[in-house]
């Protein structure tokens, strides 16, 4: 039996958290990445929603920097081992839009908030609730969104801006999240929730 759950919805200001839509992960052409052009648009239909409200825009990407940073995560997914400084694949891919005054984190493992200084950036701007998408869904979506909740902010995922290599890992994972952590929403539904308009 499910548990009974209270539908929270956005705040007042809501930072947009765009996880892992880097060359590595959205380019087919790397080990780590597949084909998700549908995904990719409606990641830039939020970024510029949030920017033309001059709501905040986070986005994340993944960089080893030494052999012992996130060791034994990188021992069971070897493929991580291409995310190194300076790669092609650690950049954000450029059809998101990313401009100046966007925030770059920088991250090790699955979570956005692991090890970074996430939660700091967002209490300084004032940020009350999260949009978290990206790739993928079981994996660093689903560990910020949990950890979102966790750092007690209210969390929103739009089921069109995520996805997963496993099609029943990427239902299943929603499913889990909706009942437990977040509202997963429509990606309309997110973006009548969105306030008119903010500062950075």
């Amino acid at each position: 039996m499910d548990l009974e759950r209270k539908s929270l919805g956005l705040g007042r200001k809501p930072a947009l958290i765009v996880v892992d839509m880097i060359h590595g992960f959205t380019d087919p052409a790397c080990a780590l990445g597949y084909d998700c052009p549908e995904v990719v648009t409606a990641n830039a239909r939020l970024v510029d929603e949030f920017h033309a409200r001059a709501l905040p825009v986070y986005f994340t990407t993944v960089i080893y920097r030494s052999d012992d940073q996130a060791r034994v995560f990188r021992e069971r997914v070897p493929a991580l081992n291409v995310l190194k400084p300076g790669s092609h694949w650690v950049q954000v891919d450029e059809r998101l839009h990313m401009r100046d005054g966007d925030v770059l984190v920088e991250k090790q493992w699955a979570s956005a908030f692991h090890h970074t200084d996430l939660d700091t950036r967002l209490r300084q701007g004032g940020v009350d609730s999260l949009v978290v998408t990206g790739l993928t869904t079981s994996g660093c979506v689903r560990a910020t969104a949990v950890d979102g909740l966790q750092y007690d902010y209210r969390v929103v995922v739009p089921r069109e801006a995520v996805a997963d290599r496993n099609a029943a890992a990427h239902a299943a994972n929603l499913f889990d999240l909706h009942a437990k952590y977040a509202d997963v929403l429509d990606l309309a539904e997110v973006l009548a929730q969105l306030p008119p308009g903010g500062s950075l």
